[in-house]
């Protein structure tokens, strides 16, 4: 068994001219959205074994602090299954490549993080309102050629904050 916790990044500084999309970082909301979302995941004894962002500047921040939040020895992988523009086939490949991983966290962006959740669940069609900062706990029976995972439980800043 595995459980994978899908991670939307945070509020991020909005898009400018002459800001390349890859390099937005994250603004203080989205620092604060997610500490608290990952102060809660500690709570619940979140485990995870390994950490895997997208390249993009803002879910490798958001990554950082889920590491500092959940195990400051964890290591952070980068992949480029985690752009915005993967499909969720080419995340399940690489989560795949870390079968003996008991808990990873995957850090992301929209409407990616969605369509991975739908397809980890067998349900493609499912429509999930992935809130900025959100974590998501799925648990997958193995890591076999297609997932057949459950929906353990999803956690928002606004409920985090007790809104």
């Amino acid at each position: 068994m595995i459980d994978i916790y899908v991670l939307r990044h945070g509020d991020a500084q909005p898009r400018a001219e002459g800001l390349a999309e890859a390099d937005r970082k994250l603004t203080p909301k989205g620092r604060r959205d997610v500490d608290r979302v990952l102060r809660h995941a500690t709570a619940v004894k979140v485990k995870i074994d390994l950490a895997l962002t997208s390249p993009y500047r803002r879910a490798m921040e958001t990554a950082e602090i889920a590491v500092k939040a959940l195990d400051p020895k964890l290591r952070m992988v980068e992949t480029s299954a985690l752009l915005p523009e993967s499909r969720p086939e080419q995340v399940w490949k690489e989560v795949r490549s870390h079968s003996d991983a008991k808990g990873l966290l995957l850090v992301g962006h929209e409407p990616q993080l969605s369509q991975l959740i739908g397809y980890l669940l067998g349900t493609p069609a499912l429509r999930v309102d992935l809130k900025k900062g959100a974590l998501v706990r799925i648990r997958m029976e193995g890591a076999g050629a297609v997932p057949h995972g459950e929906l353990k439980w999803i956690l928002t800043p606004r409920l985090a904050c007790g809104e």
